[in-house]
């Protein structure tokens, strides 16, 4: 079988086109345009150690536009979505080509700052740009608001319902697992929301950190607001990651 890691900083083009259709390993295609947590990096690395079992296209910013992605029209042979983006708005088409996507059925994941990925805090986007303020709700069930302080550690707990969920294979949920990205303040989730892994900080109620959620489109979504460097050095994240795609692609 050929193997490669497709790491796509720019359009398309008819050669890539002829490698997906001789490929027949599921297409992952990864947006990742965000600057505070180096996802970048952490998912280039998630991806090689995954090429085995999929082909990766990894589409980021425009280096000289950050609202507008480079390579996006390989979502066109996309099996599955992740997200990695922060507040950026996106040329019309280039978001139509994402709702188109999702709207299809076809399964997403979302990490960390993906909440809040087409939406600005108490702005209009620029002209000729669009904004997707409720991203959250429609793809992940989820309800972002804010977050606790960043020098508050996040404890790990394991959901009973989760306990047996394929998502957690291979994860000790009786470890002390710990995270030091902020805990992101997300309750209410929306019905359908399966949380697997709720977060606490000290003094603060516990708020879901990883879950699972059926979209109206009849899609599969799996979103966790773990993501900075450390956690993809963890026991937990990676192993979330890998077992989402696995999940979301029916394997």
């Amino acid at each position: 079988m050929f193997l490669c890691v497709v790491l796509v900083a720019r359009p398309g083009t008819a050669d890539d086109l002829k490698s997906a259709q001789l490929d027949n390993r599921p297409h992952v295609v990864m947006l990742v345009a965000e600057r505070e947590y180096e996802t970048l990096a952490s998912l280039k690395q998630f991806a090689e150690k995954q090429k085995e079992a999929y082909r990766f296209t990894i589409v980021v910013e425009d280096p000289n536009d950050r609202n507008r992605l480079m390579g996006l029209d390989s979502l066109k042979t996309a099996d599955l979505m992740l997200v990695s983006v922060r507040r950026r708005t996106l040329p019309a088409e280039q978001l139509d080509l994402i709702r188109k996507f999702i709207f299809q059925g076809k399964p997403v994941i979302g990490i960390r700052t993906a909440s809040h990925a087409f939406s600005l805090r108490n702005k209009e986007p620029a002209v000729g740009r669009a904004d997707w303020q409720n991203f959250d709700q429609v793809v992940f069930g989820g309800n972002y608001t804010n977050h606790y302080g960043n020098e508050l550690q996040v404890k790990l707990s394991f959901s009973d319902a989760g306990s047996n969920h394929p998502l957690l294979k291979g994860i000790d949920p009786e470890k002390n697992h710990t995270s030091s990205s902020s805990l992101y303040r997300v309750l209410p989730l929306k019905k359908g929301a399966n949380v697997l892994i709720r977060g606490q900080v000290k003094g603060h109620s516990a708020e879901p950190i990883a879950w699972t959620f059926r979209r109206a489109d009849g899609g599969k979504s799996f979103y966790t607001s773990l993501g900075n460097t450390e956690d993809f050095h963890s026991e937990v994240l990676p192993g979330l990651l890998a077992n989402a795609l696995h999940w979301g692609l029916g394997e």
